[in-house]
């Protein structure tokens, strides 16, 4: 109580903070969120969260810069998947029915699970190798009929 009327009197102390020990980080820049895979999984893991949304934590794929979203630690055997180069990193990655599977410098796995192109594309990172594949839709003759009746 005593608080609240010093501030109403305009008597309260005012003591500015100092600079020393402050905590304060300014705004993170895609250039600085580049992943150093010289690292165990859990801080790869939680460099990719802590650049999740913005800026991105991201890794040189085929020659293009693509951005890393929802890490997630891996605790299981190594799955089955489909080798990726990563520039920089010791072992490739694995893309698999869940995800790309990365590896830390201890052995230990971290899952990603989607993935974003420098063209603002973002896809599931299951679907790395196939992302350019397109597929028509090809109907059966009832679904045929059903979509003209629809008409």
């Amino acid at each position: 109580v005593e608080a609240v009327h010093l501030i109403a009197d305009g008597k309260a102390p005012r003591i500015p903070q100092p600079k020393e020990g402050a905590t304060y980080e300014g705004i993170q820049k895609k250039e600085n969120a580049e992943i150093s895979w010289d690292q165990p999984a859990a801080a790869l893991h939680n460099w990719i969260r802590g650049h999740d949304k913005v800026p991105g934590a991201w890794a040189t794929i085929d020659g293009q810069v693509v951005t890393f979203y929802g890490s997630s630690l891996l605790d299981a055997s190594v799955p089955a998947g489909q080798e990726l180069a990563i520039k920089g990193a010791s072992r490739p990655g694995l893309v698999t029915k869940n995800g790309l599977v990365i590896f830390g410098n201890d052995g230990k796995m971290v899952l990603v699970r989607n993935l974003q192109f420098e063209d603002g594309k973002m896809i599931p990172a299951s679907k790395y190798f196939s992302a350019d594949e397109t597929t028509a839709l090809e109907l059966t003759e009832e679904e045929k009929k059903m979509a003209e009746d629809i008409r």
